[in-house]
């Protein structure tokens, strides 16, 4: 066991550099690591043919409770999550067959123009739709259409598209965490642990509500002044009007009800039994039925390099479960916070913000669940606590930094690639603050409503 132990931390720290330093594309590496951990962790250390089946996970897509789950938790094992991989390629297939269409494009320019284009205005209204977007649909397709239309708006109206930029990617990412489906490490507990779509509205969400306030109000008064200052006459009527954006009217109207649907869907599945797989397979499905002309484009733009890193990534944590490694974690934070609940879940929340800010909020919000699971058996604290404090931590410390999350990155590319490139200086100047603040109202939610 103790062989098993050694090479399974040694895979998962050597992966998670490699992800840091970016030498290669982090599909690759997190695929390489989950075969040496077949290999040398189950089949040198452990000598388990069990383990290696049980981390592979197959045949839990072949039970009834992973597509229909009527009146009991989703099920939810170790190994390769399979619901998650799934959930998540559906949403792509859905968000491709939606981008198409030029729907993201259109709902931009829909909403600047009922502002009557005003770039304060145009500011606060992107601010809260970059949030609620991203409840439903991945922040970064959220922030790659956004900053793009923000940065022809920009163009458009004169002002500096970085502020708002900066301000739309901090929002995705604080709407991601309302919701079971808005971020990966959401889909990830919820998938893990058998919570519902509404388990999640009623519990990050609620927070994200409240910090969603608070954030707006930080960033006007940081940025209203550039905005304000930046007041230039645009006759209005020269620019291209929202219904330009739309490529395809038929299939706008089929994308807005397979959206619709979607979101129906998430928000009932408690009630109808209906998994995040099912629904996730079933939109994709949907969505290419309707559109069998452009079948092929539409698959040929779903994201597979993140699809196969989510599953070597959860064979790497899958041999720290196996070889107890992960109970040593929660034990070791278990006797540090000495029975202190709400040091726990200070330790829990803070490190995971702190450590998000750096690394990939992914593979540690995977390599998490074992633990706070591990923490709630031997400590007694309920493990509906320690998720939410997971969630939020992983979801918003992110945003601290520009490589903190997917669409910190693509947001600020978007921004260089428009001849505004945003220093690590300029944006830790506004979204460190921010996400402190977020933590803070975050941290003192979890304290009252739970403790």
């Amino acid at each position: 066991m103790l062989l098993a132990q050694i090479l399974a931390v040694l895979i998962f720290v050597t992966m998670f550099i490699l992800i840091i330093t970016e030498i290669f594309e982090r599909q690759w590496i997190t695929l390489v690591c989950g075969i040496l951990t077949l290999g040398l962790v189950f089949g040198l250390g452990l000598h388990s043919w069990d383990g290696i089946l049980k981390t592979l996970n197959v045949r839990q897509i072949f039970t009834l409770g992973f597509w229909y789950a009527k009146g009991a938790a989703e099920e939810s094992s170790s190994g390769i999550n399979w619901a998650t991989i799934i959930f998540i390629a559906g949403m792509m297939v859905m968000v491709e067959g939606m981008a198409r269409v030029g729907f993201f494009r259109w709902l931009c320019m829909r909403l600047a123009k009922m502002v009557n284009y005003k770039t304060v205005s145009i500011f606060l209204v992107f601010m809260v739709m970059s949030f609620v977007l991203a409840m439903f649909i991945d922040s970064i397709t959220v922030i790659l259409f956004l900053a793009a239309v923000t940065v022809e708006l920009s163009q458009l109206l004169k002002f500096n598209p970085v502020p708002m930029i900066l301000s739309e990617i901090f929002c995705a990412n604080l709407g991601g965490s309302a919701t079971m489906c808005g971020d990966p490490p959401n889909i990830i507990i919820g998938t893990s642990l058998g919570y519902s779509f509404a388990d999640f509205v009623t519990n990050t969400g609620a927070i994200a509500a409240v910090s969603l306030i608070f954030t707006v109000i930080f960033f006007y008064l940081c940025f209203r002044k550039e905005f304000k200052l930046n007041k230039q006459s645009v006759d209005t009527s020269t620019l291209p009007s929202p219904e330009s954006a739309i490529t395809d009217k038929k299939g706008f109207a089929v994308s807005s009800v397979i959206f619709g649907i979607a979101v129906v869907l998430l928000v009932t599945h408690a009630m109808t039994g209906l998994t995040v797989a099912s629904i996730g397979l079933g939109i994709a499905i949907l969505t290419v039925v309707c559109a069998p002309g452009h079948i092929g484009e539409i698959l040929k733009k779903v994201d597979y390099k993140t699809l196969l890193f989510f599953i070597g990534l959860f064979v790497v944590v899958s041999g720290l479960e196996e070889t107890g490694c992960l109970v040593l974690v929660a034990n070791f934070i278990g006797k540090i916070s000495k029975g202190n609940v709400y040091l726990m879940i200070g330790i829990i929340i803070w490190i995971s913000a702190v450590a998000s800010a750096f690394v990939d909020n992914i593979p540690f919000a995977a390599t998490m669940i074992p633990v706070i699971q591990a923490l709630t058996v031997s400590t007694g604290v309920p493990l509906d606590t320690m998720a939410w404090a997971l969630s939020m931590g992983t979801d918003i410390g992110g945003s601290a930094t520009p490589i903190g999350a997917s669409a910190n990155v693509v947001g600020t590319s978007v921004a260089a690639k428009s001849g505004h490139p945003v220093s690590w200086g300029k944006y830790c100047k506004y979204s460190v603050p921010a996400t402190i603040i977020v933590m803070v109202i975050s941290t003192v939610f979890i304290f009252i409503r739970y403790l």
